[in-house]
């Protein structure tokens, strides 16, 4: 029998997933703890705490995309714990597209996201990106 939290916490990814991919960003920061932390690791910095963070850096990044694609590849949930292997595709309006891989690690606590990690190589993402959006997501969401 499959332990019911992994389970519950599996299918509560897979909607996460969903709204990203939906652009409701609003409804991605609700899926957070007040502490919980979303980080691009390869960024190297620590990214958005709470809610409104995650909501704000998501749609800092994304809503410029004019659509993305998920692949998803693997989702392995140990408890608390679910990792995601997947590929998004990105196309922005000025006809740029990037298919990026990424390894997620989220972390949850009492059916929220407390952490999530994001693992892809940054070369791959600023190589494919236009500069206008360079030049956006530089701006920050603060």
């Amino acid at each position: 029998m499959a332990d019911s939290t992994a389970e519950a916490n599996r299918a509560l990814i897979l909607q996460f997933w969903d709204d990203l991919y939906r652009h409701e960003f609003e409804a991605c920061g609700a899926y957070f703890t007040d502490d919980g932390v979303y980080t691009d690791v390869p960024v190297g910095e620590v990214g958005a705490t709470g809610p409104a963070e995650v909501a704000a850096r998501l749609r800092l990044g994304l809503e410029p995309i004019d659509r993305n694609v998920h692949h998803l590849r693997s989702l392995v949930c140990d408890g608390d714990v679910v990792m995601t292997e997947h590929v998004e595709e990105w196309f922005w309006k000025t006809g740029e597209h990037v298919a990026l891989p990424f390894v997620s690690v989220m972390e949850l606590r009492d059916g929220l996201i407390a952490r999530w990690w994001d693992y892809f190589n940054l070369p791959t993402l600023l190589d494919a990106a236009p500069q206008w959006w360079l030049e956006h997501i530089a701006k920050g969401y603060k």
